[in-house]
């Protein structure tokens, strides 16, 4: 664990990381226009400074960090939690109860600036997005401490006999999570598009989503209550989901921010938290970055910038 000189020196790092980003001050009000787009993490829900009812929304999530750093002349944050590719052109709803506007409507032909850290509600199957993922892992956990009931239930396989062994063994085939991400590259493609065609001079950054789980599962064990081998696992899904989402921004004339390289080593398992696991240390939602988490993801949407 970090002392707490470490931590202090940390959080200097941090600031001026922000400091040295700044293009002007902030009260100088020149910089960009800028909209903000977005699901959880981009909202930095649970992060204090919480307005926008369900949305969830802080005004310390990375987006309100990045338009102090540059000086915006006009910012607009319209991030949302739970929010999926289809909440950027419509309304989003949780149940019956309109939650949020259709993000693209703060677009202008004068925004300059975009931000957009979208996709991961997209690997679920119904409104609650990769929050039905979590609760799966965490439920099979349960029952399947020490197997990977979460893999189990997402990638499909076939018994097959191993002729080596004698034995019948199981392969695992097809997985829906990715099958998930694939299907959501066109819908983040024509998203992408739309940023263009509204906001055809602005400068369009796609997130990604930081280091939630470590590269070492076995670091995981009775940290989090998810299973060591569905931590590998999805560990391995996330990594995709930011493949996919870099490849698509590529293709589609917008800038990939890589958060997972700053974040790695403070994780939901880390001493040192910047993502904070299903007993939150400090004030976020569960699996979701922290203050610091935002700041980081901030410094790095200000790396990307310059």
């Amino acid at each position: 664990m970090l002392s707490p000189a470490r931590k202090l020196l940390g959080g200097l790092l941090l600031a001026a990381s922000l400091a040295a980003f700044s293009a002007v001050p902030a009260s100088a009000d020149t910089g960009p226009s800028y909209v903000a787009l977005g699901d959880s993490y981009a909202a930095g829900a649970g992060v204090p400074g919480q307005s926008a009812g369900l949305c969830l929304r802080s005004d310390h999530n990375y987006g309100h960090l990045v338009a102090a750093a540059i000086g915006s002349s006009s910012y607009t944050d319209v991030t949302c939690a739970a929010a999926r590719i289809q909440d950027l052109d419509s309304a989003q709803y949780d149940a019956i109860i309109r939650v949020n506007d259709p993000q693209f409507d703060a677009l202008s032909p004068n925004t300059r600036l975009v931000t957009l850290g979208v996709g991961g509600n997209d690997l679920g199957g119904s409104s609650l997005g990769i929050g039905e993922v979590i609760a799966t892992c965490i439920g099979g956990a349960v029952v399947n401490p020490a197997g990977t009931p979460c893999k189990d239930v997402y990638e499909h396989g076939h018994w097959a006999w191993e002729w080596s062994s004698f034995s019948w063994q199981w392969e695992y085939g097809e997985d829906t999570l990715v099958d998930r991400i694939n299907s959501a590259a066109p819908r983040l493609a024509d998203a992408l598009q739309q940023i263009h065609a509204r906001s055809p001079q602005a400068k369009v950054l796609l997130v990604g989503y930081p280091s939630v789980l470590p590269a070492d599962a076995s670091s995981c064990a009775w940290r989090q209550p998810v299973t060591v081998g569905d931590v590998a696992y999805l560990h391995g899904v996330l990594e995709q989901l930011n493949g996919m989402l870099a490849q698509t921004a590529a293709a589609n004339g917008a800038t990939f921010v890589d958060t997972a390289t700053p974040t790695q080593g403070h994780d939901v398992c880390s001493d040192d938290r910047w993502i904070e696991g299903a007993l939150p240390g400090s004030p976020a939602v569960p699996f979701h970055p922290n203050a610091t988490g935002e700041q980081v993801m901030a410094s790095a949407v200000l790396g990307a910038l310059h």
